[in-house]
């Protein structure tokens, strides 16, 4: 903790310094980023943009955690339905996020849908490719016990899949959590109304570098308190069984 708090003081001061050498127009101090998000905070803006923001996180998120975890176990579990899906994760893990996300904003106009569509696309296989080799390592032993003992689907993907596969999931999750922090960002600067990324994109219009940085570190005051107090428990309890290295 004493050496965090050490860093965090070393980054300040270094802000600081080269606000100094730069000037306030091309880096403001952090004093005055500090007064923007306060006043931003006041007027009700800040947090109704966060919360725009967090809201598409967690559909896009959700949405493609759920469509690549049942992807990636089919084409892990039968070699046919990998051949298919196998090209199509080529093409959309090299396909650049912009494509996607003017692609659905062509197709689907300016709509909110379209903006969750684009995220969650971006997402899709990144899921899908982990959770597919998660699949792939699955003990046969086990699905072989689960059929002496006549274990129903449900309780065979509870007991039996779910806890071999939590390791994978919880590093798509974590893997594709950094990912949709920066596609909806994107996707809001392009084509929404309100938003982190509507907001940054108006100071950038305007050349406040101050109002820039104001929510950029707001973001990331969110982004940090949602991987500590959240994916880093979680991936801590899905990973307890693993042996610690010494």
């Amino acid at each position: 903790m004493g050496a965090r708090l050490v860093s965090l003081a070393l980054l300040i001061a270094a802000w600081y310094a080269g606000s100094q050498l730069a000037g306030a127009r091309l880096l403001p101090d952090p004093q005055a980023v500090a007064l923007a998000i306060v006043d931003e905070a006041r007027s009700g803006m800040l947090a109704f943009n966060l919360g725009a923001t967090l809201a598409r996180v967690a559909a896009a998120f959700i949405l493609a955690m759920a469509l690549g975890s049942v992807i990636g176990l089919i084409m892990g579990r039968w070699r046919i339905a990998d051949r298919l899906g196998d090209p199509w994760l080529i093409v959309l893990l090299n396909l650049p996020a912009l494509v996607i996300i003017v692609l659905a904003y062509v197709w689907a106009g300016l709509t909110e849908t379209a903006a969750i569509a684009a995220v969650a696309l971006n997402k899709l296989p990144i899921a899908t490719v982990t959770v597919r080799e998660g699949a792939r390592s699955l003990d046969h032993a086990l699905d072989d016990m689960a059929q002496v003992f006549r274990m129903g689907a449900w309780t065979r993907m509870r007991h039996v899949i779910l806890p071999q596969l939590a390791p994978y999931l919880a590093a798509a999750a974590r893997s594709g959590l950094s990912l949709v922090w920066k596609i909806v960002l994107i996707v809001e600067l392009l084509g929404r109304p309100n938003g982190v990324g509507f907001e940054i994109g108006v100071a950038f219009q305007l050349f406040d570098v101050t109002r820039i940085l104001a929510y950029a570190l707001a973001f990331i005051a969110v982004m940090l308190a949602i991987e500590t107090f959240l994916v880093q428990p979680f991936e801590r309890h899905v990973a307890r069984w693993r042996p610690r290295p010494t």
